[in-house]
């Protein structure tokens, strides 16, 4: 027999896969306005469903105002369909991308709208004109923030990456020595699905000591970094139209992610003191969600840490409304002073948790290591897709991972990088405050989110600090949303040392002073 949380996982009525299908075709433009739809008999056919499913899902779509009926002629798309829940570009902005521009996105007077590829440095301020708010897409936000960060500036504020200096890059070329004595044949092996069982035991040992929790190596999944963890989790969980609910300001893969799964975004304000919790359950009631993102401590881009109390109501929230939590942990250990809350996943006792655990970004970016921990019914959907996707990481970067992490040097290689990190936050701030900018400090983590003057346009700034050459992260590619971001933005302390952040600041303070 089924479990609840396997129907809640796959079951889906004949008449909504139809509708998702239909639907989905719709939104990324396979099916233009006013185009005519497949008969119901012909895609009773192809689906191999009666024509009365095919017929529920269609009147389903007319009365959700996607499609409309003519008598004796057929199903059509709407001009304007009512509710839009995902942003494809059509087939001709996807065959427009050139990997060395920007495509930017307006309309004539006659709402024809026209691509023209620009330079990042001159289509930047572009992007928060009022007739260009659909450069929130999937291609485009992706396609901007990587020609942002392959720009050749001298001053990178908008890559959250640790500054390769501060890494132990002498001692991991050792244990990379002492992995290849240890084990000669290592490069003509797989590793399983699941990932290499020695990691994964240490890991679990790991976890139960560090964060009392109770786990086993069978509910550990290694993936190759965190990106492809929640890739997992919306390819495992989400279909087209379902709700995901996530933090606003969040992650801009994240939600890249979660559109091209066709969902439904729905936001929280993330505050320095988390979320207002009435309002959160407010949101989940009205939406509910099939799947909630969290970036809970040293949130990514604001910094601010999910307090313990709301840790435990939101597992409460998961189990009385019944959806999963993805929980992506990416910098926990990159505390100032404190330690921050455990993890959320520590307190699920139901399995409504899905938690991922990155270390690349300040043990060894390159080597791509990140564990996702869930109970077995997810494990089983996640090692499925696992297998699709790449037929498990490669053991060459685990065996390295694990002798590393559990050697000596990685604690004191963790302090001293903290002392980095906590003096070159300082060093920024102390530059900030030379302009009349706002900002809460982090006690932890790799990023500043800085809000400016209410005259002031983030798009704009950037497209003048890369003249300076300096570049940064603007609030609105962090934003799900198309308006409330643009006088934010995101600067990563992480990536210069303090010598290249005092001049770099500097310049874009530079840069600030001439748009006034």
């Amino acid at each position: 027999m089924k479990s609840k949380r396997s129907e809640f996982l796959t079951k889906e009525p004949l008449s909504q896969q139809v509708y998702d299908y239909v639907h989905l075709r719709i939104e990324r433009g396979d099916y233009a306005p006013n185009d005519r739809l497949p008969s119901v008999r012909s895609l009773a056919e192809q689906f191999g469903v009666h024509r009365l499913t095919v017929f529920k899902s269609y009147q389903q779509l007319v009365k959700d105002h996607f499609i409309y009926a003519k008598d004796r002629s057929g199903y059509y798309v709407c001009p304007h369909p009512a509710v839009k829940l995902t942003s494809q570009p059509d087939k001709t902005f996807t065959n427009a991308i050139d990997s060395g521009d920007v495509i930017h996105l307006h309309q004539k007077k006659n709402q024809e709208q026209i691509l023209t590829a620009q330079p990042l440095h001159s289509a930047a301020s572009q992007l928060t004109k009022e007739d260009s708010l659909p450069f929130l897409s999937l291609t485009r936000r992706t396609h901007v923030l990587s020609a942002l960060h392959q720009q050749d500036v001298q001053y990178q504020f908008s890559k959250a990456l640790i500054d390769p200096s501060l890494l132990p890059n002498t001692y991991m070329s050792e244990y990379v020595k002492q992995v290849f004595d240890m084990y000669p044949k290592l490069l003509g092996t797989y590793s399983t699905v699941q990932g290499d069982f020695q990691l994964r035991k240490v890991m679990a040992e790991y976890f139960n000591a560090r964060h009392h929790m109770s786990l086993s190596p069978e509910d550990i999944l290694v993936t190759s970094g965190a990106t492809q963890a929640i890739d997992l989790a919306a390819r495992m969980l989400i279909k087209p139209g379902d709700v995901v609910l996530v933090e606003r300001p969040t992650y801009s893969t994240a939600i890249d992610i979660f559109r091209q799964a066709g969902a439904r975004i729905v936001t929280v304000e993330m505050r320095p003191d988390g979320y207002d919790m009435e309002q959160l359950e407010h949101t989940i009631v009205e939406s509910r969600p099939r799947l909630m993102y969290v970036n809970p401590t040293y949130h990514n881009p604001t910094g601010y840490v999910l307090p313990e109390e709301k840790r435990k109501l939101l597992i409460e929230l998961a189990e009385q409304y019944q959806f999963i939590i993805a929980e992506d942990d990416t910098t926990y250990d990159m505390y100032f002073a404190d330690e921050p809350p455990p993890p959320i996943y520590s307190y699920d006792t139901e399995g409504v948790v899905m938690y991922i655990r990155s270390f690349s970004k300040y043990v060894a970016p390159g080597l791509r290591i990140a564990f996702v921990l869930c109970k077995p019914w997810l494990m089983k959907e996640a090692l499925t897709l696992k297998s699709l996707t790449d037929g498990g990481s490669p053991l060459l970067g685990q065996k390295i991972f694990e002798h590393y992490f559990t050697s000596s040097r990685m604690q004191t290689h963790m302090e001293k990088l903290r002392i980095a990190l906590s003096l070159r936050k300082e060093k920024m701030e102390q530059m900030l405050t030379a302009a009349d900018w706002q900002w809460i400090s982090p006690e932890g983590g790799l990023d500043l989110w800085v809000q400016l003057p209410a005259h002031m346009n983030a798009i704009a700034l950037l497209e003048k600090s890369l003249e300076q050459s300096v570049a940064f992260v603007p609030g609105p590619f962090c934003d799900p949303l198309p308006q409330g971001s643009e006088a934010y933005i995101r600067l990563s302390y992480c990536y210069t040392s303090e010598k290249q952040i005092e001049e770099g600041m500097e310049r874009l303070l530079i840069a600030y002073a001439n748009l006034l």
